[in-house]
């Protein structure tokens, strides 16, 4: 039976929605999860650590399309809720289009920026190389990945979530696929990483593309734009939480990195690279249920059905917080094994991983809760607040604890600050909940 935003969700009926888009963001997790796998085993651990070096500055040239994808879902699905189906469609076409424009500015200046800024990060003379071989090719591939990032919200609001999921199969599947072909069998080192991740970006953003842009059965449709400048406004000021969220994490990435080479150098900053592999597994589960039930509050929010909304906020809040004691659990049960799939070739590098990991997994427990709460304040239009949530968990919790807690804890130290920011960012989100509970009747 299908489902639509229009509905009353039951948790059953909440979970079926959101589902797909679960399985969906796991699956894009999966991207550098498996590149990873190739390059560690079959290329070696510098050129491991050099991917993982340079790709949180990679992710923050692609924040913008999380930013759109959220910002814009959320104003879309408003004006679905309100019955303003043509405005939906025709702001749904400005973004799309805005998106390719602004993403080929934005790869083009990467290309200039990768050498200089990898080399202000501190990547040495063995992993400068890496960085600059693996980046130069994902950049190729930006205006894909930005596009598939703003698909994989759209497709929620266009009420097509299992369409998301099985075009980010095919995409994994490429990815999968042509990392084995380039690198295990071919021996393409790095390269073949990069091409083969390129290759399922184009899959998971140009697929859809192509399927809106053409008669089809779902609420959206890329048609003739016209430029509004209020309404993109509104669309930037409800994603900013998601951009500042992505530019955040992908700066505290960097600042760790730089912490690691600091107290454990090259091993450090490939023990970071499986934790956080790993770690975007585990997040996906969270940020998929968000991003699958913000159209559906968006749209409740538009149609003005307050008790709904009291509903989803209800049920939201117990489901995550069942699938982060879940993760914890499965963090703690799966660290060996999944630490030995990326360096059991390393003993000393294999122990401060599975130490890392022990650490890590405990703040799955706490990161739930202001992941849905900056998504559920996206969805009602509220970027303000959710912008709020996201800066003060990743730039200011994470930044201070990261470069405080090494003093105390040593290497230790940097593992306890994802903990100890994630923590604090669950309580600030109780807090904005309570108080913002008069403004919307939730």
């Amino acid at each position: 039976m299908t489902i639509r935003l229009s509905d009353h969700f039951t948790y059953g009926r909440l979970l079926r929605f959101s589902l797909p888009s679960m399985l969906m963001m796991v699956v894009t997790s999966i991207y550098g999860i498996v590149d990873g796998y190739f390059i560690s085993n079959y290329v070696g651990k510098t050129p491991f650590a050099a991917v993982n070096f340079i790709m949180p500055f990679l992710m923050l040239l692609g924040a913008m399309g999380f930013m759109v994808g959220a910002g814009g879902s959320a104003l879309i699905g408003k004006y679905l809720g309100e019955g303003r189906g043509e405005d939906a469609n025709r702001l749904f076409s400005m973004l799309i289009l805005l998106t390719i424009l602004v993403a080929l500015a934005i790869a083009a200046a990467g290309e200039l920026l990768l050498r200089p800024v990898a080399i202000a990060l501190g990547a040495d003379e063995g992993m400068l190389p890496g960085c600059l071989r693996y980046g130069r090719i994902l950049l190729l591939g930006l205006p894909a990945l930005m596009l598939q990032f703003e698909f994989q919200s759209f497709y929620v609001t266009a009420e097509k979530p299992k369409m998301g999921l099985y075009v980010t199969l095919a995409a994994g599947g490429t990815n999968i696929l042509l990392d084995w072909l380039l690198v295990g069998m071919l021996h393409l080192d790095i390269e073949g990483a990069a091409v083969a991740t390129v290759a399922s970006q184009a899959v998971g953003g140009l697929v859809p593309l192509v399927y809106f842009l053409r008669p089809n059965s779902s609420l959206l449709r890329i048609g003739k734009a016209s430029f509004n400048g209020r309404a993109l406004a509104k669309v930037l000021g409800n994603g900013s939480s998601e951009f500042v969220s992505n530019i955040s994490m992908s700066v505290v990435s960097m600042l760790y990195n730089a912490q690691l080479m600091k107290y454990a150098g090259e091993d450090g900053v490939a023990a970071y690279g499986v934790l956080m592999y790993v770690c975007f597994i585990f997040i996906a589960i969270f940020v998929g249920f968000s991003v699958g039930t913000a159209p559906i509050i968006s749209y409740h929010f538009g149609a003005q059905n307050v008790s709904e909304l009291r509903s989803l906020l209800r049920k939201g809040v117990l489901l995550i917080t069942m699938f982060a004691l879940l993760m914890l659990a499965a963090g703690e049960l799966f660290a060996r094994p999944l630490s030995a799939l990326y360096v059991g070739y390393d003993e000393n590098l294999m122990q401060m991983t599975l130490r890392g990991f022990r650490i890590i997994s405990l703040s799955f427990l706490f990161s739930a809760i202001p992941i849905f709460g900056s998504s559920f304040f996206t969805a009602l239009n509220d970027g303000k607040t959710s912008a709020i949530i996201s800066f003060l968990r990743t730039m200011v919790f994470q930044v201070a604890a990261v470069l405080l807690l090494p003093m105390l804890f040593d290497l230790d130290g940097i593992w306890i600050s994802l903990v100890v920011s994630e923590l604090a960012a669950t309580v600030v989100t109780a807090v904005f909940w309570l108080v913002k509970q008069p403004k919307f009747g939730y």
